[in-house]
């Protein structure tokens, strides 16, 4: 189902999140011709995340080894673009608000780890569910001004202000405040009681590599038995 829907909107890389499968692993599906790699949790432990990639088989055979993955929430891969660069994606899974500050804190120390790693001269490109808004009401903060746009949704939350101190660390842009589009292609989620959508999902890169970034647009069925 999955691969069907990345071939119906001519998807080349997707990163996965809520994923729940068993450990590391990789999956070739020949009749859509794509390869998905994931990361989870052991066997016996209780798989609530899981993190991977789907790309196109052609595509596969490019990358700079395997993806490497960190945990049920981070995982990275290498595909080369020109003149001898290469690009890091990321795809993360962040914990919900309703996991223990400890958790929270953990995730963020791990992809502050993660982003380390990456060369400073690779493109650096983090997809992801970050269960965050970083909000309007955040533009007089320090630094925020030049890590969002003007077209964030709604108030900033905790997970969201983690993220801004992760991306002013790290000189990251959150680029889907960056495009003015109606709400239905920026939002991707709803509040069950206030009924209003938000952002939670994002792309990011450097702040330096923001120009190679031509629209970020949601993509989703709003219909009434969607949202059930």
């Amino acid at each position: 189902m999955i691969a069907s829907e990345l071939v119906r909107y001519n998807i080349d890389i997707a990163a996965l999140s809520e994923t729940r499968l068993v450990g590391e692993g990789e999956l070739c599906e020949k009749g859509a011709d794509y390869t998905f790699f994931w990361s989870g949790r052991g066997a016996v432990e209780r798989r609530e995340a899981g993190v991977g990639f789907a790309i196109k088989t052609t595509l596969a055979g490019k990358l700079v080894g395997v993806p490497k993955a960190m945990n049920d929430r981070l995982i990275t891969m290498s595909p080369p673009l020109t003149r001898g660069k290469f690009a890091t994606i990321v795809s993360a899974y962040a914990p919900t608000l309703n996991n223990p500050e400890e958790t929270k804190n953990k995730f963020f120390e791990n992809l502050h780890n993660v982003i380390n790693a990456v060369h400073n001269a690779d493109e650096l490109i983090i997809l992801g569910e970050f269960i965050a808004r970083v909000g309007r009401d955040t533009t007089t903060w320090e630094g925020v001004n030049r890590k969002i746009g003007k077209h964030e949704v709604g108030k900033c939350i905790k997970n969201g202000m983690l993220l801004l101190q992760t991306s002013a660390e790290h000189g990251l842009l959150i680029t889907n405040t960056v495009f003015c589009l109606p709400i239905r292609n920026k939002t991707s989620w709803m509040h069950s009681r206030s009924k209003h959508w938000h952002i939670i999902d994002y792309l990011i890169v450097r702040k330096r590599d923001g120009q190679d970034v031509r629209v970020i647009k949601v993509m989703l069925d709003r219909s009434p038995s969607h949202r059930l």
